[in-house]
């Protein structure tokens, strides 16, 4: 199949390029590099450095693609509480403009990465797609925006859209920007450094953290699924983790002597997440295949980042 990804430099859109390469596809990649990497784009994507807002682009691109996989965004929660606008921009804009490029060209499907933050506080667990949103942040609501353009549009232009709600991602060559870094990134650079793991409130609030390589799966089920045109379906572990019970096991995990302490007076969002899978299972046949340990395993393996020397014993004077 001929395969575009929007954000293809990104930690997700990258790993699942890799992924689509693999099983002999033909990929092209767009990406602005604004957070982008491009060294993590596989040497077998057509890459271009350019704007999902930029139509004309998009045109050129599109033209033979069987299916689109829509990643390009901002992604940072706190972030967008300081820029809503910009977050707009990109997030809903954006989107926008792809879904008009794609009505013009013709393309037959087109995956929306959303994500679970747009479920908000619920009163139960797990989350299921049925559910009430209740976005508590720009970009929450940004992305459940544009999941009501992209099936809105979708459905009357005939193009079969699917939006999948991606929980916690994380795993090997995940971004660690120096302002709002991804909590398991974090915690496992500082673990392997020996230095402070800060989590903020009383770190019972709880993730689904999902493998990215689980992601990667269930992305590409949803490009041949049959039966899912105009679904929103959870991606996510199916598993509830307090945030202190993850930095205990990153520090066990890592075997260095890292610090654990809790800013009390720090966002900690949500009290609680975790997907419910039925309907993922149902459509996409999907089962997460790694479990939080053998996803934290397969992370300090894999990311040279988290490859420290073993501490030299004190010599005896």
């Amino acid at each position: 199949m001929n395969f575009l990804i929007t954000g293809v430099a990104g930690f997700l859109g990258a790993a699942l390029a890799r992924r689509l390469v693999r099983e002999g596809h033909q990929v092209r990649g767009l990406d602005d590099l604004s957070t982008g990497d491009p060294n993590r784009v596989p040497p077998e994507v057509l890459f271009t450095r350019g704007d999902v807002n930029d139509r004309p682009k998009l045109w050129t691109l599109l033209h033979d693609i069987d299916c689109v996989y829509h990643l390009a965004a901002r992604v940072s929660v706190p972030e967008s509480v300081l820029y809503p606008r910009e977050y707009n921009q990109v997030n809903v804009g954006g989107t926008v403009t792809l879904m008009e490029a794609i009505r013009d060209v013709g393309v037959r499907r087109v995956i929306f990465v959303s994500s679970g933050a747009v479920y908000g506080h619920q009163p139960t667990q797990p989350l299921r797609e049925d559910m009430l949103p209740n976005p508590g942040s720009p970009y929450a609501v940004s992305k459940l925006a544009a999941e009501h353009y992209v099936h809105t549009i979708g459905r009357r232009w005939g193009v079969e859209t699917v939006a999948l709600r991606v929980f916690n991602a994380y795993g090997p060559h995940q971004p660690l920007p120096p302002a709002y870094p991804p909590v398991v990134a974090n915690f496992l650079y500082q673990a392997v450094r020996g230095g402070t793991l800060v989590i903020h409130g009383d770190g019972t609030q709880t993730r689904d953290f999902v493998y990215v390589d689980d992601v990667v799966q269930a992305l590409v089920a949803a490009a041949t699924a049959p039966g899912v045109a105009y679904q929103t379906i959870n991606v996510g572990s199916g598993v509830e983790t307090a945030v202190r019970d993850l930095a205990e096991r990153i520090v066990a995990l890592t075997g260095r002597r890292a610090q654990i302490i809790h800013n009390p007076r720090g966002q900690s969002g949500v009290p609680r997440m975790r997907a419910d899978l039925t309907k993922a299972r149902r459509l996409l046949r999907y089962e997460p295949r790694f479990s939080l340990e053998a996803g934290l395993q397969a992370t300090l393996e894999q990311d040279s980042r988290f490859h420290m020397p073993a501490p030299v014993p004190q010599q005896a004077l």
